[in-house]
């Protein structure tokens, strides 16, 4: 079996996904593609075309057969071709085949990989500081450069990535993509391309673990079913696979009953004589661990660790977005607002792909809560993304809003994020999964669709988009208001573990006697 660019992005995404292709129950597999990755899929396609018609004079490798395709490309490369799509590049057990070949004025090719997204990305602390470049993409330019080396063609260590904004991106290989020690982006991809190659061949092997990506993976039931029945770690909420794997290794802990036998103190009393044990987990994090695992399996009831203090304000909104990532495209904003009134569901959207829609839907939503009285009303979201996402839009469209109007609107004094002011910090659920979907259906609330999701989401946009059917808008409506609903009901069960955790504190007596 051959490395492809695929199976190094699989393995970037989920290392075990290129052992089981290779050697997993197929017929466990999902052979219906994801429909949100077919959209994807079918959006590259449309843009490399659309780059294609543009490129001017190239040899199209593509319009070959397979089989003749490594030939044909090696052909053209001799030949000087200053423009070559889809050249196949086969050379001992690599295949690449980057979406173009530029020949350069020194006569080397540079390889250039068109995609649907954007070319780089911010820095993880919402989105602020440099843009920086995608791991996913640099391993892949590297495979090509890597192939071409070994077809005996001299190239330079850089790609370039032509996103969906049509600019060219640098993809400078020799960069450090940071870590602890730094590391190269040609060294990650060469750490890659040996890991994947002994997955491949059997040489290593490797276990599922539940991670942010399975449900769109074809594999996601398979693995969800193993994790189930080997009681795996990793189906707690933030145990991943490398703090999974580090408690398997250092502290024989493979299950769940396991890990909820833990010794904290003793552990930690081992690190302290070895920097190599249990890597990468420090006390607090096996505390968590722990805690996590006992509420999952033994109370299996939801515990908040610290009191909570919600602003009381006339008017509560519970709000939420729904956008698309790889258009950098914001179409409808959510708002569920509830006073003394009632409660009432409003939505901003834009009903077609333009920086004039998705201008005038952000305006609409910014002229609703200057109607509201000043400072009376406090905003409820799920996940700093909204917060991320407005900050981007401010940039787009500076008019709309100020910076300072839009920091005070997502403050502390006005704004709760749920998830990572409160979910996440001072509390714990009995459940796998900490989203606001795992947590809501196990608070009884129910979305009225049969398949909710954001990625669904997106989806059913650009079939609206596509075909202008109102149901279908109606639909996006529908989940979004349920996902602003959700976020009440939340909210609401947050309120009432409060006042039975005072009700406890007032109460030791009773709560001695009714753990």
């Amino acid at each position: 079996m051959a490395v492809t660019a695929s199976k190094l992005y699989d393995y970037l995404q989920c290392p075990h996904r290129v052992w089981r292709d290779a050697h997993g129950p197929q017929g466990e597999r999902d052979p219906e593609p994801n429909p949100f990755v077919q959209l994807l899929w079918e959006r590259g396609v449309r843009h490399e075309q659309k780059q294609l018609a543009q490129a001017g004079q190239v040899v199209d490798i593509a319009s070959f057969p397979y089989g003749e395709r490594p030939a044909r490309t090696l052909a053209a490369l001799h030949a000087g071709a200053p423009m070559i799509y889809q050249g196949m590049l086969k050379v001992d057990d690599l295949i690449g085949i980057p979406d173009f070949l530029r020949r350069e004025p020194d006569g080397s090719y540079l390889p250039i990989d068109v995609k649907s997204g954007m070319g780089a990305e911010g820095v993880e602390a919402d989105d602020e500081g440099p843009a920086k470049l995608r791991k996913p993409y640099a391993v892949q330019l590297a495979l090509y450069v890597d192939t071409l080396r070994r077809l005996g063609f001299a190239v330079p260590l850089r790609g370039i990535i032509l996103d969906v904004r049509g600019e060219e991106v640098p993809y400078d290989l020799l960069a450090l993509q940071g870590g602890k020690p730094p590391e190269t982006y040609w060294a990650l991809y060469e750490r890659l391309r040996d890991a994947v190659r002994a997955l491949l061949t059997g040489e290593t092997s490797n276990t599922p673990a539940m991670i942010g990506v399975c449900k769109l993976c074809p594999w996601y039931d398979s693995c969800s079913r193993w994790v189930q029945a080997t009681d795996d770690p990793s189906g707690l909420f933030k145990v991943g696979r490398r703090d999974r794997d580090a408690l398997a290794r250092d502290a024989l802990v493979t299950s769940i009953d396991a890990l909820c036998r833990l010794d904290v103190a003793g552990l930690v009393a081992r690190k302290t004589k070895s920097a190599n044990f249990l890597k990468g987990i420090g006390r607090t994090g096996l505390e968590k661990a722990v805690r996590r695992a006992r509420v999952y399996r033994e109370t299996k009831a939801p515990a908040l660790y610290s009191t909570l203090v919600f602003p009381e304000t006339p008017y509560e909104l519970f709000f939420d977005i729904e956008d698309d990532p790889t258009q950098d495209f914001v179409y409808m904003h959510g708002v569920l607002e509830r006073s003394a009134r009632g409660e009432r569901y409003l939505d901003f959207t834009a009903t077609e792909v333009s920086e004039s829609a998705e201008r005038d839907a952000w305006q609409r939503f910014w002229n609703h809560i200057g109607s509201l009285p000043a400072d009376a009303f406090t905003v409820y979201y799920y996940s700093k993304h909204e917060r991320t996402a407005y900050r981007k839009l401010r940039e787009k469209y500076p008019d709309i809003v100020s910076e300072d109007a839009l920091e005070r609107f997502f403050g502390a004094a006005r704004a709760i994020d749920l998830y990572g002011d409160i979910v996440a910090a001072k509390t714990d659920w009995p459940l796998g999964s900490y989203s606001i979907k795992a947590i809501a259906q196990y608070l009884g609330f129910r979305w009225r669709d049969e398949s909710p999701s954001g990625a669904l989401s997106i989806l059913w946009f650009n079939e609206y988009i596509a075909g202008k059917d109102p149901a279908v808008l109606e639909r996006i409506r529908q989940y979004n208001e349920d996902d602003c609903r959700a976020t009440l009901v939340l909210k609401d069960a947050l309120v009432r573990m409060n006042a039975e955790r005072e009700a406890h504190a007032m109460n030791p007596i009773h709560e001695r006697r009714n753990p």
